[in-house]
């Protein structure tokens, strides 16, 4: 007899039954996604090297030194602190001074470039004199293209850059004394500071 409409063939030995079928399928998708995080946790867990993004290029007017520039070309072979700030930023009020203490303790060995961005320059000037600033500081006038390049809409913020100019950290707000202290740890572990 054959079957009716709406009706399922009986289940026999060539033909497992809509309840199998589903079981099967199931479980194939369980071995499969199984598969798939295990694969994942592999490639995931190998020690793969990060890709680096290249810091942006720039030079910019040095601060209090007229007809001087900074540049990251400068720099050239060194790892370097970039430290974007503003004489009117909150947070800059206390990156600012550790970061000068920080330049002073290493006594120039490891190299830091301030951007004043989006400031007055007159205002910048005070600003890194009262915090005792000697490392140079380049003034990214308004409407502050080397900032835009960096991606930089808040202050204040910091790259940690190696010797081939690599974004190696990238920090938002105020730097710490101890971000700074695992850098120059860092560098003295590689034999660059």
């Amino acid at each position: 007899m054959g079957s009716t409409a709406g009706t399922e063939p009986a289940a026999g030995p060539g033909h497992p039954s809509r309840k199998r079928r589903k079981l099967l399928a199931f479980a194939i998708a369980a071995v499969a996604l199984i598969v798939v995080i295990a694969v994942l946790a592999i490639v995931g867990g190998k020690a793969t090297p990060r890709q680096l993004q290249t810091a942006k290029t720039f030079s910019l007017p040095q601060l209090g030194h007229p007809g001087q520039h900074v540049s990251l070309a400068a720099f050239a072979g060194r790892p370097v602190i970039v430290s974007f700030f503003a004489s009117w930023c909150s947070p800059c009020k206390r990156e600012t001074p550790l970061l000068a203490r920080f330049y002073h303790q290493h006594s120039g060995r490891i190299a830091v470039i301030g951007i004043d961005s989006n400031d007055q320059q007159a205002s910048g000037l005070r600003f890194s004199r009262a915090a005792d600033v000697t490392y140079p500081i380049g003034f990214d006038q308004f409407p502050s293209p080397v900032a835009i390049s960096y991606g930089i809409s808040v202050l204040p913020q910091t790259f940690m850059l190696n010797a081939k100019h690599q974004i190696v950290r990238h920090i938002f707000g105020a730097v710490t004394g101890a971000q700074l202290t695992a850098w120059a740890n860092n560098l003295a572990e590689s034999g660059r500071s």
